[in-house]
């Protein structure tokens, strides 16, 4: 693989607030803005995820699979509503593509 540099890898969220969906891809350790797509109210299905990662110029990472986390709304209160969390491994496509 010399000369050639490997996409990469970051972590893709997606979660609700005010009852609709946003997936954001994380860039940590960058400068660079975080890519989202916005969702409506409805879960998104495992194909509307992929179709929006595409869109946001990412793909999954081979044999990633979606996770799910349960969070508080408000920190630390039990009594909390829910925060489902969903994430995924993705890498950039112009950077595989390269």
């Amino acid at each position: 693989m010399s000369g050639q540099q490997s996409a990469r890898e970051f972590v893709a969220q997606m979660s609700v607030r005010a009852g609709r969906w946003r997936l954001y891809v994380a860039l940590m350790n960058t400068t660079e803005r975080w890519p989202e797509h916005q969702f409506g109210r409805s879960v998104p299905t495992f194909t509307d995820r992929t179709n929006a990662l595409s869109v946001l110029g990412f793909d999954p990472v081979p044999g990633a699979e979606w996770t799910w986390t349960e969070d508080s709304e408000i920190y630390g209160d039990p009594a909390s509503p829910v925060v489902l969390i969903a994430a995924i491994r993705v890498r950039s496509r112009t950077e595989a593509a390269a």
